[in-house]
């Protein structure tokens, strides 16, 4: 697997310097293009879940102890938690991005049936995965509901409401759209209330803060470290990135407002990055200061979580019933949702119960991703030379709406 998922890594990366390469000035636009601000809102919510919230307060202990894993030490656990979220990693999300925008108008690789099926089957797996972190995690967060380390009735509740929200909001794109910003906001608003919390109302001083992003800064030192996984539990992050790699592509490429390639690729890796620094950054200071996060703040990162997996889910319900042509309009509202809660719950049970990995996702993705290069190679290389464009279709509908604004 190891090596399966190096050569994965590889590919995407050379496949971004080919991009850049050869369409780096091309202007990106999608079939429904929105503004900027907007559209690093989608991405960020879509291509983030619950993990960025419930996970790093459990994983700076292991990065720091270089005794256990050596192979940390070349940096600290703050670079550490920054590289297996935020910057390089990103780029996977751009390739698809720039993939399901530009190329696949022509080459129609993911309308194979084949492919169609194997794509869909793969975000219905990693829609499962989502709510299934929020429900593992949330003994650790909510230690006051059950014993704090069992998973009770309550928690599935919250799972199960928060999937049928998420159904639900799918329904209609405008709530996908609304959802993405108002998640934006509310990640935000949770950043300024732990900061207050440490350094306004508590004793902390803001220079921690600062250190602690200028220790952040030695992952752009050891950037090409992260290239390649580190050990087992890196080999799991970059599964789990690949996994969501095609389906956050599809659905954030119908979003693209015009910008330009090289554009496209550094609003992908710098715009997320940076919420994602200064929220690691206050969490850090909680880990080392021992700052209890006990009550409002642990409400509020529940809260958070719950919002981002909602907002996650949504969009990529909303991505693969439109695939399967499972639609509102065809099956009708109420069998639609229906539909789409009991298949999600079921497969949320079947990653509690170990039948499912995540890392067997994103394996497969992988081998879509060599496939649809195989397959442009023999059978529309000619094709994807000629391209210069995004779809006319898309451009005249981007120029309308410039017009109208």
């Amino acid at each position: 697997m190891t090596i399966w998922l190096s050569a994965g890594v590889l590919f995407t990366l050379l496949s971004i310097a080919f991009i850049l390469y050869k369409w780096g000035s091309v202007q990106v636009v999608g079939v429904t293009p929105v503004k900027t601000f907007t559209f690093i809102a989608i991405l960020f919510t879509s291509g983030l879940d619950v993990g960025l919230i419930m996970f790093p307060l459990t994983e700076f202990a292991g990065y720091a102890d270089i005794n256990t894993s050596p192979e940390y030490g070349f940096t600290n656990p703050l670079a550490i938690e920054f590289g297996y979220w935020g910057f390089l990693i990103w780029g996977f999300y751009f390739l698809t991005c720039f993939y399901f925008c530009v190329i696949e108008p022509k080459v129609r690789f993911f309308e194979i049936p084949l492919v169609k099926l194997v794509n869909n089957v793969v975000i219905v797996g990693t829609c499962a995965f989502t709510a299934y972190l929020l429900l593992s995690n949330l003994p650790w967060y909510l230690p006051s509901v059950g014993d704090g380390e069992s998973i009770v009735t309550s928690f599935y509740f919250i799972v199960f409401v928060a999937i049928s929200l998420a159904v639900y909001s799918s329904t209609d794109i405008k709530y996908v759209k609304l959802l993405s910003v108002s998640t934006a906001w509310v990640f935000i608003g949770l950043i300024v209330l732990l900061w207050l919390n440490a350094f306004v109302f508590g004793d902390s001083t803001v220079s921690n803060y600062f250190s602690n992003l200028a220790l952040m800064s030695d992952y752009f030192a050891n950037m090409h470290q992260f290239v390649l996984p580190l050990n087992d539990y890196h080999e799991f992050y970059l599964f789990w990135w690949f996994a969501w790699s095609i389906m956050i592509g599809q659905f954030t490429a119908r979003f693209v407002g015009g910008l330009k390639t090289y554009q496209v690729l550094a609003a992908m890796l710098v715009f997320p990055s940076i919420p994602i620094a200064a929220w690691f950054a206050v969490l850090y200071h909680y880990h080392e200061a021992g700052i209890a996060t006990d009550g409002l703040i642990n409400f509020a990162m529940v809260f958070v979580g719950v919002v981002f997996v909602i907002n996650s889910l949504d969009s990529l319900v909303r991505l693969y019933t439109d695939n399967l042509n499972l639609t509102v309009k065809r099956l009708g509202k109420r069998n639609y949702i229906l539909l789409n809660i009991i298949s999600l719950s079921l497969l949320t049970l079947l990653f509690q119960l170990n039948f499912l990995q995540i890392q067997w996702v994103g394996a497969i993705v992988i081998a879509i991703f060599f496939a649809c290069f195989g397959f442009i190679l023999s059978k529309k290389m000619q094709m994807v030379r000629k391209i210069q464009s995004s779809p006319e279709d898309n451009k005249i509908d981007f120029n309308k709406i410039k017009t109208v604004s």
